[in-house]
């Protein structure tokens, strides 16, 4: 078996030719089908191989330039996966629900990250004993929606590179925005996404865990080979320098 059928079947293994009811269709994803199974759409897998190649190249490319990606997946079913997978690579992430202006009004957006990064602070060395009891149980009130909320971009001190995103039906917020400001949307997008959204589509099953977990861990070893990467590449005069 080649390596490119040995994709597919991985890819099949995993659930992630399936689509929702033909009934739910966007007319955008119709370039991705292949057919149709008791109603359901089933995606071209060939097709979803290639997508996914070209969207992991695009990824490692954007870690090797120091470019941050933003993983975006609030969905029950896939944000506790979104999260442990951004955790382990090291990159920013949204995995509950999108608030807006996250990216349009990043610079206020940055301003409560920052509220919440002074908070951390002050409680981690010992200085908010200065406050009553009261006062420091709406402090720890405070940190804990602001954590909520931000919590997973804090690491985000500039706009994203890109935004990785699962189900741009329902971040189409977040797909929105990056679109508006010119920022490229990589998606785990089903049958009833609006395709022309996104530049760099993975067609595929955006729910089904097993589905989403393994396109989480392909995207995760790309990302994490571009910044392996870059961490080799040889420092210039100007780094040295610095």
């Amino acid at each position: 078996m080649s390596g490119a059928n040995l994709d597919m079947q991985t890819l099949q293994d995993a659930g992630v030719h399936m689509g929702y009811a033909r009934s739910r269709r966007h007319p955008s994803a119709t370039p991705f089908i292949y057919g149709t199974k008791d109603r359901a759409d089933v995606f071209d897998l060939e097709e979803t191989a290639r997508r996914l190649e070209r969207a992991r190249e695009f990824l490692a490319e954007c870690a090797r330039s120091g470019g941050a990606v933003l993983f975006v997946g609030g969905k029950s079913e896939v944000a506790a996966h979104l999260k442990a997978t951004a955790e382990a690579i090291g990159a920013p992430y949204v995995a509950g629900r999108w608030i807006g202006g996250t990216l349009t009004n990043f610079k206020n957006i940055r301003k409560r990250v920052e509220r919440l990064e002074k908070l951390l602070g002050e409680r981690e060395r010992g200085e908010l004993g200065k406050y009553t009891k009261r006062e420091r149980l709406l402090i720890d009130r405070e940190i804990d929606e602001l954590e909520r909320r931000f919590g997973g971009i804090v690491s985000l001190t500039d706009l994203p590179r890109a935004l990785f995103v699962i189900d741009t039906r329902h971040e189409s917020t977040a797909v929105r925005e990056a679109n508006q400001l010119g920022i490229p949307v990589i998606a785990l997008a089903s049958t009833d996404c609006d395709f022309s959204q996104v530049q760099y589509p993975i067609p595929g099953n955006d729910t089904s865990v097993k589905s989403v977990k393994h396109v989480l861990e392909r995207v995760a070893e790309a990302y994490q080979e571009g910044k392996r990467a870059a961490a080799q590449q040889p420092k210039t005069e100007a780094d040295a320098a610095s």
